[in-house]
C-alpha cells in the first residue's frame, strides 16, 4: 500500500494570512483560500504544500525553488496582485514545460502579459469563502488537476514561444535520509526495549501563524508577540505579520505602555507609513499615535493620528476610520479653542459631524450583517452608539448603548474600550456644543 507521500506533490504558490489588494483596499485572508484549493489537490489525489508548511533551516529560498523545480503540480494564486507569486510562477514556468494551474479571486486585474493566459477564479469575500462558492471551486479545481495531470501538452507560454528549449534534466530535491537504528538502541518490539522517537519536527511558519492567530483570538498578546515575531523570522518582509506584531506589541503594554507604543511604532516606521497605501498600515499608525496623545498630549502625535486616519478613510470607506477621524476632529477642535481659535474650532465641528453622519451609513448595515464575526457586528453597533452621541440623538443613543452592551460574548476589554470612548465623547461633545452650539444637518449641505 502506498503511504501519503508516494502521491504526486502540488506545491501551492501563495501569501500566507491577510495581504492587501494595493489596487483596491481590499483585505483578503488568503489562508481560507488555501483551504480550498488544498482540499482540491488531496480531492484529486495529490498532496499539497505550500511555502510556509515546508520545514527548513536557514533561508525558505533554496527549499521553494526546489520545489518550483520539482513539484508534480504548480497552483499560483495570483490574488491580491502578489508580486511575489507572480514571480515564483515565471520561475516554474522557465523551468517546466507543463502542469502548471493559475488561478485568483474574482477581483484580479490581469495585467497585459497574462491576459494570454487561463486563470480559474473564484469568489473572495475578504475575510472567507463562502461555503457554496468554496464547494464549487474546489470541485472545478479537482477537476482540472485532474486534467493537467493527464496531458502531456504544454501549458508553460515560456516553452510554448521557445520550442527548441529543453527544460532541466537529472536534478532533483534532496530526499531526507531514512532514520537508521543507532548501536545499542533498539527498535524492535522483540528487543523488550521501547522503540526510539524520530525527533519532532521544529515548527512551520504555518504553525507559527496558527498560534499567532489563536494567541490574538483570546486577547493572549504576550503569546501572541512570539508567534509573530517567528512568523516574520521565516518571512521578514511580509507586511501582514508585521502589522500583527505591532497590534500585539502595543496591546500587550511590556514592559510599560510608553515602551509598547514605541515599539510598536518603531515596527510600523519599516512600512513607511508616510507614502504607503496600505490601509491597514495607516490605521495601526493611526492608533498607535492617538494612543500616544492621549498620554502626553503631544500635538505632533494629534496631527499624526489625523494624517493617517483621514488618509485611510479615503482609501478603505469604512466606519472605523471615519468614527475615529471624526473624533479626532472633535479633540483638535477643543484645542483651537484653548488656542482662541474659534474658525478653525467651528471647522472641524462641523467636518466632525459630517464625519459622524458618513460613519452612521457605512456602520448600520455592518451591524445587521448575519456573516460577520461578532467582533464586527460589536463595533459596528460601537460606532452606532458614539455617532449617537456626538449627534445629539438620545433616543438612538440609549438604543445602540443597550444593543452594544448586551453582546456579552465579546471580551471585556472590548466592552470596557467602547465605554471608555463613550464616555469621553460625550465629555468632548458637550464642551463644543455649549462653546460653539450644535451643528444641524442643514449646515453641511453647502
Amino acid at each position: 500500500m502506498k503511504n501519503a507521500t508516494d502521491k504526486p506533490l502540488c506545491f501551492v504558490v501563495q501569501g500566507f494570512g491577510s495581504k492587501t489588494d494595493y489596487t483596491d483596499g481590499r483585505v483578503l485572508d488568503l489562508d481560507a483560500s488555501y483551504d480550498v484549493i488544498k482540499a482540491a489537490v488531496e480531492r484529486a489525489g495529490l498532496r499539497c504544500q505550500r511555502a510556509d508548511e515546508i520545514v527548513h533551516a536557514g533561508t525558505i529560498d533554496i527549499p521553494m525553488y526546489e520545489q518550483l523545480l520539482n513539484a508534480d503540480l504548480v497552483i499560483a494564486d495570483l490574488s491580491t496582485n502578489n508580486l511575489n507569486a507572480a514571480f515564483e510562477l515565471g520561475v516554474r514556468y522557465a523551468l517546466r514545460p507543463r502542469a502548471t494551474i493559475v488561478v485568483a479571486e474574482s477581483k484580479f486585474k490581469s495585467p497585459f502579459d497574462v491576459n494570454h493566459i487561463v486563470i480559474r477564479r473564484y469568489e473572495h469575500l475578504g475575510p472567507d469563502v463562502g461555503a457554496k462558492e468554496a464547494r464549487r471551486f474546489e470541485r472545478d479545481l479537482a477537476a482540472c488537476i485532474k486534467v493537467v495531470m493527464a496531458d502531456t501538452r504544454t501549458d508553460s507560454p515560456v516553452y510554448t514561444m521557445l520550442p527548441l528549449l529543453q527544460p532541466p534534466r537529472g536534478v532533483s530535491a534532496p530526499v531526507a535520509p531514512t532514520p537508521v537504528e543507532a548501536p545499542g538502541n533498539p527498535t524492535s518490539v522483540g528487543s523488550g526495549t521501547r522503540p526510539a522517537r524520530a525527533p519532532k519536527p521544529p515548527p512551520t511558519a504555518r504553525d507559527w501563524l496558527d498560534r499567532a492567530q489563536r494567541a490574538m483570538a483570546v486577547e493572549d498578546y504576550g503569546a501572541a508577540v512570539k508567534a509573530w515575531d517567528e512568523v516574520r523570522r521565516f518571512s521578514p518582509s511580509d507586511t501582514h505579520a508585521t502589522q500583527q506584531l505591532a497590534l500585539a506589541t502595543y496591546r500587550h503594554r511590556r514592559p510599560s505602555v510608553a515602551k509598547s507604543l514605541e515599539a510598536a511604532r518603531d515596527l510600523l516606521a519599516t512600512l513607511s507609513p508616510a507614502t504607503t497605501n496600505d490601509a491597514a498600515t495607516l490605521t495601526l499608525w493611526a492608533a498607535i499615535h492617538q494612543r500616544r496623545w492621549d498620554r502626553a498630549h503631544d500635538p505632533a502625535d494629534l496631527a499624526e493620528a489625523l494624517s493617517a486616519f483621514e488618509r485611510s478613510h479615503v482609501l478603505k470607506v469604512d466606519h472605523y476610520n471615519a468614527a475615529h477621524l471624526a473624533y479626532l476632529l472633535q479633540v483638535r477642535a477643543t484645542q483651537h479653542l484653548k488656542s482662541k481659535r474659534h474658525d478653525d474650532a467651528l471647522a472641524d465641528w462641523v467636518n466632525a459631524q459630517r464625519l459622524w453622519r458618513d460613519a452612521q451609513t457605512l456602520a448600520e448595515p455592518a451591524a445587521a450583517r448575519a456573516d460577520a464575526s461578532i467582533s464586527a457586528r460589536y463595533w459596528a453597533a460601537a460606532t452606532m452608539w458614539q455617532a449617537s452621541i456626538a449627534l445629539a440623538d438620545g433616543a438612538a443613543e440609549r438604543r445602540w448603548q443597550r444593543r452594544t452592551q448586551a453582546m456579552t460574548e465579546v471580551s471585556p476589554r472590548k466592552q470596557a474600550a467602547a465605554s471608555s470612548q463613550a464616555t469621553r465623547l460625550r465629555e468632548l461633545t458637550n464642551e463644543l456644543v455649549a462653546r460653539l452650539g450644535p451643528v444641524h444637518p442643514a449646515a453641511d449641505t453647502a
